[in-house]
């Protein structure tokens, strides 16, 4: 005999919940993204307290990273890839490459070092006698440091156009020779320039561990990636010829093959630049013909080149012009 209430209690939700998961099965928690990504190891991106050894990281290896180089003596280290910034501190007596760096390179306490470096900014405090090949897309700053030497970059190997180009670095944007000292003595020069003849391997030489040399190097000046530039060097001539490009599918190998054929006329590379020009700017520098030119702007970047020879070279009131714009655009 039945009951009123005798009726099939239904099971609560969290009863029906458990009822239906098998028995012996366990929710799995939720996987977010960035539990997923690869665990970085500060140690791949350090070099510490090493002495009389030759290291480095190969294309690939740094990846846009943060590097740091400390405490390290006699040492050469290359860094063949590009990176998000590096500091060196207290170093002494080591050769350095660093590859393109996306922000800043910053040289703390280092003494007698050997360098090739690409950046965005160039730092240094409390050094001395550190001789620097360089590209470096702002004005170079010193701070309590002596003894400085700086040349132009000069330097190749297959992968380090595609890096300039991960670092957001432009080969024709280098002010290597543009330097200011923080904290200048009176009568004195804390900074000069490398000899005109001076070459990257007699500073730092190529790689000679196995693995390093699988990278291939090249310190021709003739192959380097960046242009190289008299900067501020004494010219050898008041005359000067301004080459000009406007953005297009072909405008880097078009300036570079035009500056390899005019240097080995003779004629010598004073600077390069790549920069947004306005309107108003290019009715400035090109003036009657700038109407010619206007639609060209709206393309993209152009890049100019400056060329002086000890022989005749075009020279006109429009050269003048866009000097005065690229110093402008330059910071000079």
């Amino acid at each position: 005999m039945g009951c009123l209430f005798s009726r099939r209690r239904k099971p609560a939700q969290g009863e029906q919940a458990a009822a239906a998961i098998p028995e012996g099965d366990e929710e799995k928690a939720p996987r977010y993204s960035w539990e997923q990504r690869a665990k970085v190891d500060p140690k791949d991106y350090t070099f510490s307290g090493l002495k009389g050894e030759t290291v480095g990281r190969l294309p690939g290896k740094v990846a846009g990273q943060q590097f740091v180089i400390q405490d390290c003596e006699n040492c050469s280290i290359y860094i063949f890839d590009h990176s998000a910034t590096i500091t060196i501190d207290d170093c002494t007596n080591c050769q350095i490459f660093l590859g393109p760096i996306k922000g800043s390179v910053f040289f703390r306490d280092c003494k007698d070092c050997k360098c090739v470096v690409a950046c965005q900014q160039f730092r240094s405090r409390d050094c001395r006698r550190l001789d620097v090949f360089l590209c470096c897309a702002t004005q170079p700053i010193i701070e309590s440091s002596a003894g400085m030497k700086f040349g132009c970059f000069q330097y190749y190997y297959p992968e380090l156009a595609l890096q300039f180009k991960d670092a957001g670095l432009s080969i024709f944007n280098n002010t290597w020779s543009n330097i200011h000292d923080f904290t200048p003595l009176a009568g004195e020069n804390n900074w000069g320039l490398l000899p005109e003849n001076a070459t990257v391997q007699d500073y730092v030489p190529l790689p000679s561990t196995e693995e390093l040399k699988a990278v291939r190097v090249s310190t021709d000046a003739m192959r380097s990636i960046i242009p190289v530039t008299r900067g501020r060097r004494q010219r050898s001539s008041d005359e000067s010829c301004l080459a000009v490009f406007f953005a297009g599918d072909y405008t880097t190998a078009n300036a570079r093959k035009l500056i390899d054929e005019m240097t080995g006329k003779g004629f010598q590379l004073v600077q390069t630049k790549e920069v947004l020009m306005k309107a108003e700017d290019a009715q400035r520098v090109f003036q009657q013909r700038a109407s010619e030119f206007i639609p060209l702007l709206e393309k993209g970047k152009l890049m100019y080149s400056v060329f002086v020879s000890e022989s005749k070279a075009s020279a006109s009131q429009d050269v003048d012009n866009f000097y005065n714009f690229a110093d402008m655009q330059m910071g000079m």
